[in-house]
């Protein structure tokens, strides 16, 4: 427990702490928003939790819960509007009034109907203070993915590429590209995302496992998803085995019937979508399909091809470019700058840039 002097920024603080606790669960709630909640009493953070393991129970309750009977007189600072409908579980906001909580602070409304703009409502009539909009502007931008869930637009896109400091993406010598800690930070990205994308390609040519390997955060893996016209990509890949199979989804479009049953026989899914005049799977139709069963974040780790395509296609909302600090020189393929560091350029974003001992990592949110 700790006290925060500044009482003009108190509120700021707590709310960038509730939204720490967020960014844990982010791509791991389900179908509900990662949300997170801190508890304060008398200056002092008595309880911070966030939302559990495919969405229930919610932050709130955890929250209130770890701080067991201390809440009466207490803030409550909790990212999203807390819910006030009944689903599965009671509505948060009849459990905060119940546990004689002061004031609760919340950083922006919920866009599902059952709730929106309802809890302030409720929580005035049980004589709870609420003061709503805190730390607006950047809680607004974490629950992008979500908005875009529930307003039932396409899946939040985040793509990710690793380059030398000559910009090529591929070293003909040598596997690795980027150090060590680039590619923690990568695993990080993959437990944040519910969803992956990669190709046949990327499978044949890397044979990666394209799951999260981080001590704690292994069952944080994203379902995998395939792209494979032919059903070329070989049963005994990697990315297959039978704790993993169930999480794999192959896209496909030649109608093999061996292929196919040799597929399902290893209770792999398959689902077959027609090609564009280009000989390509449309990724508008993809990103649909992958919506429709139930994700909301999309990691897209493949080939500069495939991620190319999703930037033309305008369906990138995030781009990790992780940049080495080392040059490749003539062992290197695959030159971004005439394509992707151009169309880039050309982009309104927001950018942020991490420095990982040598390596960096720019993200280009795309507005």
């Amino acid at each position: 427990m700790f006290t925060k002097k500044n009482n003009q920024s108190t509120k700021y603080y707590f709310m960038d702490l509730a939204r720490k606790q967020a960014q844990y669960a982010l791509g791991n709630t389900g179908i509900n928003p990662a949300v997170g909640c801190v508890i304060v009493k008398k200056g002092c953070i008595i309880s911070a939790a966030r939302t559990s393991y495919n969405g229930r129970p919610h932050a709130e309750f955890n929250a209130i819960n770890r701080a067991k009977n201390n809440t009466k007189g207490s803030d409550l600072y909790v990212t999203l509007e807390p819910c006030s409908h009944y689903g599965k579980t009671p509505p948060c906001v009849n459990l905060i009034a119940k546990k004689g909580i002061n004031k609760v602070f919340f950083s922006v409304k919920d866009v599902d109907p059952r709730s929106y703009d309802k809890s302030s409502y409720y929580l005035k009539k049980k004589n709870i203070n609420v003061e709503k909009g805190v730390s607006y502007k950047k809680t607004h931008l974490f629950y992008e993915s979500y908005y875009k869930y529930k307003k039932k637009e396409l899946p939040f896109v985040t793509c990710k590429l690793a380059v030398s400091k000559d910009l090529y993406s591929k070293n003909i010598k040598e596997k690795w590209i980027t150090n060590r800690f680039s590619r923690g930070r990568v695993h990080l990205l993959r437990s944040s995302h519910d969803c992956l994308v990669t190709t046949y390609n990327t499978v044949k040519n890397d044979n990666p496992r394209l799951n999260c390997r981080i001590n704690g955060l292994s069952k944080r893996s994203p379902k995998i998803v395939i792209l494979d016209r032919n059903l070329k990509t070989s049963p005994k890949s990697k990315i297959f085995n039978k704790k993993n199979n169930n999480n794999v989804i192959i896209f496909y479009n030649r109608n093999d019937r061996a292929k196919i049953k040799k597929f399902k026989d290893l209770k792999i899914k398959l689902i077959r979508m027609n090609l564009d005049a280009k000989n390509k799977f449309n990724l508008n139709e993809i990103l649909i399909k992958i919506r429709n069963f139930g994700y909301s974040r999309v990691f897209v780790e493949s080939g500069m091809n495939l991620i190319f395509d999703f930037i033309k296609n305008n369906l990138v909302n995030d781009f990790k470019l992780f940049i080495s600090n080392k040059k490749i020189g003539r062992n290197g393929r695959n030159n971004i700058q005439d394509n992707i560091h151009l169309y880039l350029r050309k982009k309104k974003y927001i950018i942020e840039k991490v420095n990982l001992f040598g390596d960096k990592l720019f993200s280009y949110r795309i507005k």
